[in-house]
């Protein structure tokens, strides 16, 4: 019966929702789990009880899981008895008033501005010649300008970025697309980089190639350069510039735009539209990041501070 319930749900899933394969493969292992363990207590899903359900989330406690494996497992079982509360086939939902376990929040590495300021200036010289410097430096200052996603910035199509424009229109997750402005710097970097990647397209379709659309194309399947790609030439970059290369990928630079805009006084509503967050408490974390980076200023610059460390942290008791 609990094989018969997960492959309907995992059908219904596919299609009127359109979930991904790997969704549903999650949704799939997860709510195997469940079954699994609930014919363990002579139960299924057809006769789970809230105790039942809170049970087996403590049963995934003490194994050691996650909080965010469990909350996902939660949020399977509610989608799974939504679906068959809507179906008829249970005339209530067992999950719907249980908590989520939630997730421990980390905050995002982040890098500062002397640091993006040294990757900078290594894409504009570390390349082997003009190609891959204009590149680099292309790639680089679109990236610390807009906080866009590797994902969006190496798929950008050539026709976005025509013209000089001082805004960047940028198709993001779902489809959405979003209006992100330029700095003055990108502006340029993007402008120098078209003249060139141009002429090098035309001798190539000169010589019988296809025209591409991408602004960084490729002769990969995909048409243009691979996250993977840019994820190693990062860290070169950061090898060539002196920074840490454990601190830098694509999403520190994202995580650096954000931070830096905030720190600046930017309103969090306009970096929310900027980074295309669906939801302005997911673009939250960034305050906190501000706020640990003052507190740590205020720590290592105060003089206050500094004589608190010097008399190990003592205070006198006078006057209490």
């Amino acid at each position: 019966m609990s094989d018969r319930w997960i492959s309907t749900f995992l059908d219904a899933q596919a299609a009127e929702l359109g979930a991904a394969r790997n969704t549903l493969l999650a949704y799939g292992r997860d709510l195997k789990d469940v079954g699994a363990w609930l014919a363990k207590q002579n139960a299924e899903f057809e006769t789970a009880t809230t105790a039942q359900i809170e049970a087996y989330l403590i049963h995934c406690d003490a194994q050691g899981l996650a909080k965010s494996t469990r909350a996902r497992r939660l949020s399977a079982i509610k989608q799974l008895y939504r679906f068959a509360f809507e179906e008829g086939w249970r005339s209530e939902n067992p999950a719907i008033q249980i908590a989520s376990p939630g997730q421990d929040k980390r905050l995002p590495k982040t890098l500062d501005e002397d640091e993006v300021e040294r990757l900078l200036t290594s894409a504009r010289s570390f390349g082997r010649g003009e190609h891959d410097q204009l590149r680099d430096t292309c790639l680089m200052e679109l990236l610390y300008a807009t906080g866009m996603r590797v994902s969006e910035l190496v798929s950008l199509p050539v026709s976005s970025a025509r013209g000089d424009p001082q805004m960047l229109l940028i198709l993001g997750k779902g489809g959405k697309e979003r209006m992100v402005p330029l700095s003055p710097s990108a502006r340029l970097s993007l402008f120098e980089w078209i003249k060139l990647r141009d002429a090098k397209q035309q001798k190539l379709e000169d010589k019988g190639a296809a025209p591409s659309r991408f602004l960084f194309p490729s002769r990969g399947a995909s048409g243009y350069l691979t996250r993977h790609w840019f994820y190693a030439r990062i860290k070169s970059l950061a090898v060539h510039a002196g920074v840490d290369p454990n601190k830098v990928t694509p999403h520190t630079l994202r995580h650096a735009f954000a931070t830096h805009l905030l720190a600046g006084g930017a309103d969090l509503r306009a970096i929310q539209t900027m980074l295309g967050h669906a939801d302005v408490a997911t673009t939250e974390i960034y305050t906190h990041v501000v706020d640990e980076r003052l507190t740590q200023l205020v720590l290592d610059h105060h003089p206050l501070a500094k004589d608190s460390r010097k008399s190990g942290g003592n205070t006198s008791s006078e006057g209490q």
